[in-house]
This record gives C-alpha cells, structure tokens and sequence, in this order.
C-alpha cells in the first residue's frame, strides 16, 4: 500500500495569447498580485496553428508565456484556473467577447499539466469545473507532446523554454520552500486595487 505525500511544489506557467500584445504589461501586472513577482517570460511566438480564435480575438495572434518565481502547490491548480478566468474577464470588450486568453498550467520535472474547463478522454477532473490536462512528458532529456498535445506547446520553441525553466525548478526547490506560501482565492479582490485600463 502506498502512504499519501503532499507533491512537491511546482513551476506556475501562464500561457497568454491576444492580436493585441499591448496588453502583455497589465495583464501581468494582474496575475502578479495574485500569484506574485514573474521570474522569466519566453518571447513572442507566433500563434498560427488555427483560425479557431480569430473572430473573437482577431489576428494575426501571439503567444507568450510568463513563469512565476513563488512555487505552487500542485493541489490549487483549479483555484488557479479560476483566477485566470477572472482576470481575463477584466479585458472583455464592452459586447462580452474576450481581448486575451490565459491557459495557467503547472510544470514539474515529470510533465506539464495545463488547467481547462473543457472535458476530454485524456482529461482528468479536479473540481469546480475544471480539469488537468496532461501537455507535455518529460523523457530523455526534454518535454515531448502527447497525440493530444496543441500545437503550439508542441512547438520546439515552447518546449526549449520550458526545460530552462525546469533548470530553474530544481534549484528552486531546494532553496524556496520557505518562501512558499498557499495561493489563497480571495486574493482575486487584488485586482480591484490594481491600474484601471486606458
């Protein structure tokens, strides 16, 4: 019989893609007074594998991703996912359509799991309407994608940017476990407080 640990912590990753990248420096200030100071950002990449997107985002379309230097708990990716939503509700245009998409996901050494309200037969539910859906494997010495994989995190470009931040993950987790504190909900209030959009 197995005795159940508590996960070691991981690497937050926020995936962003928008036509508009002027967003880019709000929206990161929002995410930041939830999940706490950035601790690298990949480069624009080119979000070019559908038109799926177009006519509410518009194009041509960009992706970029933003890592988080406080560690998290593997267990409040649902809370995480949550949040995300509600700030991406901040950047609605006035008809209800969406301006930039945030897909919050966590990186371990073993795999990359990004968070979604959608259901899939390699899907695994978490709660409140979400679940984990397992990216990217870690074997051989890089991420490899999955026959389920997007696209764009199948992308040697997106997965050279995660295995840097893997480097980064195991040196943290030897030196940041008691700078980690639990991603609270509520601190979604935050962004109230935060710069009004012009």
């Amino acid at each position: 019989m197995s005795s159940p640990r508590p996960p070691s912590p991981a690497r937050l990753v926020v995936g962003l893609f928008t036509a508009e990248r002027e967003l880019l420096h709000e929206a990161a200030m929002a995410l930041s007074e939830l999940f706490g100071p950035l601790d690298a950002a990949s480069p624009w990449f080119s979000f070019h594998h559908t038109s799926y997107y177009e006519r509410e985002f518009g194009s041509p379309l960009f992706r970029r991703l933003m890592a988080f230097k406080r560690l998290a708990d593997q267990g409040e990716l649902c809370d995480i996912k949550l949040a995300t939503n509600e700030v991406e509700k901040k950047f609605l245009r006035p008809e209800g359509s969406r301006r930039l998409n945030l897909d919050p996901g966590l990186l371990t050494p073993e795999r990359f799991v990004l968070a979604t309200g959608k259901n899939y037969v390699h899907r695994v539910y978490l709660a409140k309407g979400i679940y984990a859906d397992l990216t990217l494997v870690y074997r051989r010495g890089v991420y490899e994608p999955l026959e389920w994989t997007y696209p764009d995190y199948a992308e040697a470009c997106v997965r050279d940017f995660l295995l840097q931040l893997r480097r980064g993950l195991l040196a943290a987790r030897k030196t940041e476990k008691s700078e980690n504190g639990p991603f609270k909900p509520e601190a979604e209030e935050a962004l109230g407080n935060g710069r009004e959009r012009t």
